[in-house]
């Protein structure tokens, strides 16, 4: 079996659209004598016949289990959980190098069965940073399901289930026609506005038509005395973009928000970063992932206080799932070209290095 192969799973994970191989970065992987197999897939954005057009091999959905051990499998989001053994290589996020709920069993999967994790998320350059990222996709989007939770709380409703988009002007588009000319009255705050997410967040709200001294950017400078911060109470939207890599004083707590009672303005806490089981997670007034279905959970503001809605969903970025993956497939691909020499490629080395760390940990807590 040739070693320059892929095979790109169906994703699992209910709503998801987006794809890691978009058939643009296929299409550039096949004319570099690779061989692409794609699973078919009635949830992925791009029509299977995209793909065959530009010469994917497609086999059957959800069937890479049967596939060759020496073919590496690409998704993006984390695999079902099972007691399953992982022999493959799998190329994916997985959510449990931080700790977060059921990591140790995750990576115990590949203990038992040989395989082998690189996790999308720590695939880093010379200088530390991601190779590929969706956080410019996933702030634009979060901060426009966090304008929708805004309009329907201004009507008295809950914000209902959430749709992807064809494309970015249809999100704004929508988003605008739901504010009713509420947006020059809103004012939000970006925590983390420096990064992908948070330019992405600003982005969105910029396009809105938000008032430029209502978008209140904040980044490492305006957090450094260290939180709970009030102006946060004092907005209607916030944001967390944070990328969190160690344990920091809250942002806003339930506390702080039941002490204020209706002096509170904060109506909408959209949590992009989405920390929701790490026992760090800077902004603790929830306990549970949100969903397209239902994108908000209700904050504890205690009795006869305004409410607080807060959005913890996991995959932003699908509500736009053609962009965000093209924009994310196409940083990806000089990472994936390097893959066949993956024992001498520094990406490659380092985050499989990073890996057998966390497996050596995993083991520990599960007595392997």
């Amino acid at each position: 079996m040739s070693d320059k192969s892929f095979w790109l799973r169906c994703e699992k994970k209910p709503f998801e659209r987006r794809a890691a191989l978009t058939p643009t970065t296929a299409r550039i992987l096949i004319e570099s004598g690779f061989k692409i197999y794609v699973e078919r897939d009635q949830q992925r954005i791009f029509d299977d016949s995209e793909y065959e057009a530009v010469g994917c091999k497609l086999v059957e959905n959800n069937s890479w289990p049967s596939a060759s051990t020496d073919i590496p499998i690409i998704g993006l989001k984390e695999l079902p959980a099972s007691d399953s053994s992982l022999s493959h290589t799998h190329v994916q996020f997985a959510h449990c190098y931080k700790q977060q709920a059921g990591w140790s069993s995750v990576l115990a999967r590949f203990f038992r069965g040989g395989g082998t994790l690189y996790d999308l998320e720590f695939l880093n350059d010379v200088n530390g940073r991601r190779v590929a990222a969706f956080g410019f996709h996933a702030g634009f989007a979060g901060a426009a399901a966090g304008a929708l939770a805004y309009a329907a709380q201004k009507t008295g409703t809950k914000l209902g289930s959430l749709e992807p988009y064809s494309n970015e002007q249809a999100m704004v588009t929508d988003v605008k026609a739901k504010l009713i000319g509420r947006e020059k009255d809103v004012k939000v705050l970006i925590i983390g506005a420096l990064g992908r997410c948070g330019r992405g967040a600003v982005d969105l709200f910029r396009k809105i038509g938000l008032d430029e001294d209502n978008i209140l950017k904040w980044d490492l400078d305006e957090t450094a005395k260290g939180g709970p911060f009030q102006e946060i109470l004092d907005v209607d939207i916030f944001v967390n973009c944070i990328y969190l890599t160690t344990r920091i004083p809250p942002f806003l707590t339930q506390e702080q928000i039941q002490s204020a009672g209706n002096a509170r303005r904060l109506s909408v806490v959209v949590d992009v970063s989405c920390d929701t089981t790490n026992p760090n997670n800077p902004t603790p007034i929830y306990s549970v992932n949100t969903t397209f279905f239902e994108p908000t959970v209700a904050a504890d503001v205690g009795a006869g206080n305004p409410p607080l809605d807060v959005i913890s969903i996991d995959h932003l970025p699908t509500l736009l799932p053609r962009e965000a993956s093209e924009q994310f497939s196409a940083d990806l691909l000089p990472s994936l070209l390097e893959f066949p020499d993956r024992e001498h490629a520094r990406v490659w080395v380092d985050a499989k290095k990073l890996y057998e760390e966390k497996l050596a940990e995993a083991a520990k807590v599960e007595n392997l």
